[in-house]
């Protein structure tokens, strides 16, 4: 099938590389001409494993190629997903602007046309989005009998995008015709996963009801660890129990930091605006967001709480994007963290395996180092800010030798309080 996919940011460019990976032929659309120049060598703008090959080996097969002109990609597709940014505003509604003229741009290309087309929104987008597609479709004289909008919402994470998107849980489609949705269905039929046929505004809505559910399990665990915290339990020990019931599961029952990253955060706030917005003060909702906001404050009070006056002192952050696996540092836990810390006088550096480029971007005052022990050299603590695997695996015999305070705030509950208290290091974890 002939696609066009309209943006090449994180969800635009892994649905192009599925989907050419999957037999398609898809011309990727971006007016960001550095950014086409990358992806014309085979490269990747952004940090996710496994992506970069992808591109490359379906770049050279002719399967996907790159361009900033719309109207020939839409001209030639079948199928056009749009997969442009919907970032927050101040008021923390969803930005469509990019929407709107994506709509515009493929409505003055495919006027006159008289094959069938189907339009995706890929895009994270308010309830209603795809009435208001349509309507500006309309409007630019397309005829309703040509062309279909679906809501097609992605459910990739960071870090496992491809295997996400080849290995999805449910695949959901929200058309409000047959004819759209075969085509759509087609499309992913050699994934042999289930297809969930919903209404377009449905659609719409279960994207910011799954990750609004995902935020509120990770609030509400972090709860449970101050609680913990306050009268000695172990919050590693009662989420492990907790999460064995089959009617809660396991994931998203880690203590720590809270979330960050560029969806739950911006989809919380959508989901609080489109619900005030209606009449509706979500009680929940809003709990989930403060937790989270309290949860990092909390963590810095432990730090300054423990090391008193930190003016002057060396912090070491092992880990700077908001998870392992990528270089995205958008509401990232470690930027609070070394602002507030930064503002106190202290002195920090940091070490990362990914996000270290990007972190240079917004980040001047922070000394980033190549090499973990390079980084510990004189310590006056250590802040454990992102699990990244490496970071389970330190030598502390080696740490102990070469910092100048033991001392490890732990925010992801990566290590064993006992074992690291017996070799000399003063521990503080969450909930521990």
């Amino acid at each position: 099938m002939k696609l066009a996919v309209i943006g090449t940011g994180y969800v635009g460019l892994v649905t192009g590389a599925c989907f050419a990976n999957l037999g398609n032929d898809i011309i990727c659309v971006d007016k960001d001409k550095e950014r086409l120049l990358i992806l014309e060598k085979g490269e990747v703008p952004f940090y996710e494993p496994g992506l970069p090959e992808m591109v490359m080996r379906n770049h050279k097969a002719g399967r996907i190629i790159f361009t900033s002109d719309l109207s020939h990609a839409v001209k030639k597709a079948d199928v056009i997903f749009i997969a442009v940014g919907t970032p927050p505003k101040a008021n923390g509604q969803a930005d469509v602007t990019a929407v709107f003229e994506v709509a515009k741009d493929i409505a003055k290309n495919i006027k006159g046309n008289k094959s069938f087309k189907v339009i995706v929104n890929k895009s994270t987008v308010p309830v209603g989005m795809g009435d208001i597609v349509t309507k500006i479709l309309v409007e630019n004289n397309v005829s309703e009998k040509y062309f279909s909008v679906v809501s097609n919402p992605e459910f990739l994470r960071e870090g496992s995008a491809i295997s996400d998107f080849l290995n999805p849980d449910r695949i959901v489609i929200g058309a409000s015709n047959n004819k759209a949705f075969n085509i759509i269905t087609e499309l992913y039929r050699s994934l042999n996963a289930r297809i969930i046929f919903t209404s377009v505004k449905s659609a719409e809505l279960i994207k910011y009801a799954s990750n609004a559910f995902l935020a509120t399990k990770i609030s509400f665990i972090n709860e449970i660890a101050n609680i913990c915290e306050r009268v000695g339990s172990d919050i590693k020990e009662v989420a492990y129990a907790v999460g064995m019931d089959k009617r809660i599961g396991r994931e998203f029952l880690n203590a720590g930091l809270g979330y960050g990253g560029s969806c739950l955060p911006k989809d919380i706030s959508a989901l609080l605006h489109l619900a005030r917005e209606n009449g509706y003060d979500p009680q929940i909702l809003n709990s989930v967001s403060e937790v989270n906001e309290f949860q990092i404050d909390a963590f810095i009070g432990k730090i300054i709480k423990t090391l008193k006056n930190i003016r002057g002192k060396k912090i070491v952050l092992l880990g700077l994007s908001f998870k392992p696996e990528t270089d995205d540092l958008r509401d990232a836990p470690s930027l609070k963290i070394i602002n507030s810390l930064t503002k106190k006088g202290a002195i920090i550096k940091a070490y990362d395996p990914a996000a270290e480029t990007t972190a240079k971007k917004t980040l001047p005052n922070v000394q980033f180092c190549k090499d973990i022990y390079e980084a510990l050299k004189g310590a006056d603590a250590i802040v454990l800010a992102t699990e990244w695997p490496e970071f389970r695996d330190l030598d502390f015999e080696k740490v102990k030798k070469i910092v100048k305070n033991p001392v490890i705030f732990d925010g992801r509950n990566i290590y064993d309080p006992k074992r690291i208290r017996e070799m000399g290091f003063k521990y503080i974890g969450i909930g521990r």
